[in-house]
C-alpha cells in the first residue's frame, strides 16, 4: 500500500516540508531534496508530488534486502537432470500429433490465455534509445512495432497477432462438429508507463490485426526507484526520481493488482503461454506446446534450444543444489570453466539449456508466485547507465525476471526446440554483429522457404538464396502446415510473400 499523500503547498514553502523530510530521513534519501532551494514553484510542487507516490517502507525494504543478497553465498549448481528434457531427438510424430491435438482441443475449449511481455523503458526517450544502442531486451513498442524488413512489411505485433488468428481457426476446424466457430485466445500484453500509450495507440491505429479488440487486455508492469551502489535514490532531474520498469518478472505483480489472474479464472482459463516480443519465429500458442504441457502435468514448462557456444550470451538451465528447483542463471554468472564443461556422455556442455523465454504456466501457478513475490524482498540488481542530472550515471536497476517463477514450481518440465525454427530474436540495431532485425529477417525468410519447398513448390531468386528467401503469412500456416493447395507446382520469386 502507498503512503497517503500530504496537502503541502509548495509555493508557499522555502524549505522542503518537513513531515516529508523526515520520512526520508528515515529512509536514508533525504538527497531527493538536494536541489530544492534551486527549484521552481511549480517543480517543487512536483518533486513532492513525485515522492509521495513512492511506497517508501516497501523500496526501502526490496534495497536493503536486494543490497545484503549480494553478499550472501550462491547455492551450488548441477545440470538439468536428462530426463526432464524432451529432446528433438526423443520425440516421435506419434507423440507430436497426440500433443498437437491435446493442445488444439483445450485452445477450443478456451482454456489457454497468451500472455506477452512488451514492457520495458525505451520507446518514449529517443535520447534512451540512443544510448541504450538497441542492446536491451525491454524494447517494446520500438522493436515489436517496427518494421524489420520483410516482404509483407509487417510488424512482429502482426506476426503474432495473425498466428493466435491462424491457431484459433485450425482448432475450430479440429474440434467442429457441423459448425466451425472460432473461440477467442485472449492475448494479455504487459506494457509499462514508457510504452503502454503508444502501444495501445499502435493497436488500435492497425485495427488490433484482425482481432477483436475485447480479446486484447493491456496493462503496465510497476516501475522502482533506480539507485547508487549504496542504495541511495538517483534524481533523474532536481524535481523527479529517476525509476525504471521492474523487470519482466513484475508481469506477476502486475496482474495481481491489475486483478488479470481473477479475470482469467473468470474466462475459465487454465494455461497461460507466456513470452517476450522480440522473438520473430515464436510460435504463439503452440498447440503442441500446450499438449505436451497438459500431458506431463506439470506446473510449469519452457522451450529451449541448445546453447551454440560456450560463450554464447544466453542465460541456462540449472538445478539449484542437490534436488532443489529447476532456475536460470545468466550468462554472466557462469564461471567460464563451467561454462565451457562437456558431459563425456552426451557430447554436450554439461549447462546446454538455453533459456528463450518461451514458458507455459498453470494458473494456479501464476497465483502461488504472485502472492510468494509480494513478500519476497529480493530483486536482481542490474549495473547500467541511469539518466540522472548529470546527464548519465552508473546506476543499479532493481528488476524481477519472468524466470523467478520455476522456483515456486514444484513441477517443471522443459521442451527442446530447433533455434532455427523458434527462435530469432531482435535485440540489438542492425550493424550489431548478431540478434538483429536483419538476422531475425533472414531466419524467418529461410525457414519459410523450406516449408514451401518440401510442399512442392519450387524458388527462383536474383541473389544468392542464403541470403534471402520467401514470406508465408501466418494466416496461411501456422508451422508449414496446409501449404500443398497453395504452393505444389509453383514458381515464386524471392524475396516474395505467399498469402492465400
Amino acid at each position: 500500500m502507498r503512503e497517503p499523500a500530504c496537502a503541502i503547498d509548495a509555493n508557499a514553502m522555502a524549505a522542503p516540508p518537513q513531515a516529508l523530510l523526515e520520512r526520508l530521513k528515515d529512509y536514508g534519501q533525504e538527497d531527493a531534496f538536494a536541489f530544492w532551494d534551486e527549484l521552481s514553484p511549480d517543480e517543487r510542487h512536483l518533486l513532492i508530488k513525485d515522492i509521495e507516490s513512492l511506497d517508501l517502507p516497501r523500496i526501502d525494504r526490496i534495497i536493503r534486502c536486494s543490497l545484503r543478497s549480494q553478499a550472501l553465498p550462491v547455492a551450488a549448481i548441477e545440470p538439468v537432470p536428462e530426463n526432464i528434457v524432451a529432446t528433438v531427438d526423443g520425440r516421435t510424430i506419434e507423440d507430436r500429433e497426440r500433443w498437437w491435438k491435446m493442445g488444439l482441443k483445450a485452445i477450443r475449449g478456451g482454456k489457454l490465455a497468451v500472455l506477452l511481455l512488451s514492457g520495458g523503458q525505451s520507446g518514449s526517450d529517443p535520447k534512451y534509445m540512443m544510448e541504450e544502442g538497441f542492446r536491451s531486451s525491454n524494447m517494446g513498442l520500438a522493436k515489436a512495432g517496427g518494421d524489420i524488413g520483410l516482404p509483407s512489411g509487417k510488424s512482429l505485433f502482426q506476426l503474432q497477432a495473425e498466428r493466435i488468428l491462424r491457431v484459433q481457426r485450425l482448432a475450430a476446424e479440429f474440434m467442429s462438429e457441423g459448425s466451425a466457430a472460432v473461440v477467442p485466445i485472449h492475448w494479455y500484453i504487459m506494457t509499462s508507463p514508457f510504452t503502454d500509450e503508444a502501444t495501445r495507440k499502435f493497436f488500435e491505429s492497425h485495427k488490433y490485426f484482425g482481432l477483436e479488440p475485447d480479446q486484447v487486455t493491456f496493462f503496465q508492469q510497476g516501475t522502482i526507484p533506480c539507485i547508487s551502489k549504496d542504495g541511495r535514490f538517483i534524481l533523474e532531474s532536481p524535481y523527479k526520481v529517476a525509476k525504471s520498469p521492474d523487470g519482466n518478472g513484475g508481469v506477476y505483480m502486475a496482474l495481481k493488482y491489475s486483478r488479470l489472474l481473477e479475470d482469467m479464472a473468470s474466462r475459465g482459463i487454465k494455461y497461460v503461454d507466456c513470452y517476450g516480443v522480440d522473438n520473430a519465429l515464436v510460435r504463439v500458442a503452440d498447440p503442441t506446446f500446450l499438449g505436451y504441457f497438459i500431458e506431463q502435468g506439470v506446473a510449469a514448462a519452457a522451450k529451449v534450444v541448445k546453447k551454440a557456444y560456450p560463450q554464447e550470451k544466453v542465460g541456462v538451465f540449472v538445478r539449484r543444489g542437490k534436488g532443489g528447483p529447476l532456475g536460470v542463471v545468466e550468462y554472466s554468472e557462469l564461471d567460464p570453466s563451467v561454462a565451457s564443461a562437456v558431459n563425456q556422455e552426451t557430447g554436450r556442455l554439461r549447462f546446454c539449456w538455453s533459456n528463450v523465454c518461451l514458458h507455459m504456466f498453470t494458473l494456479d501457478l501464476l497465483n502461488t508466485v504472485a502472492n510468494e513475490l509480494e513478500k519476497d524482498s529480493i530483486y536482481h540488481l542490474a549495473e547500467k547507465k541511469i539518466p540522472s542530472t548529470n546527464g548519465y550515471t552508473m546506476g543499479l536497476k532493481l528488476e524481477q525476471f519472468i524466470f523467478d517463477a520455476f522456483a515456486y514450481s514444484p513441477s517443471t518440465a522443459l521442451f527442446e526446440v530447433l533455434r532455427e525454427e523458434e527462435f530469432a530474436p531482435v535485440k540489438n540495431a542492425n550493424g550489431a554483429n548478431f540478434d538483429t532485425p536483419d538476422s531475425a529477417r533472414l531466419l524467418l525468410l529461410r525457414l519459410h522457404a523450406r516449408w514451401v519447398i518440401a510442399a512442392g513448390g519450387f524458388l527462383t531468386h536474383s541473389v544468392p538464396l542464403y541470403a534471402t528467401g520467401v514470406e508465408v503469412s501466418p494466416l496461411c500456416s501456422y508451422m508449414g502446415e496446409n501449404l500443398e493447395a497453395i504452393c505444389r507446382g509453383r514458381t515464386f520469386h524471392a524475396p516474395c510473400e505467399i498469402t492465400f
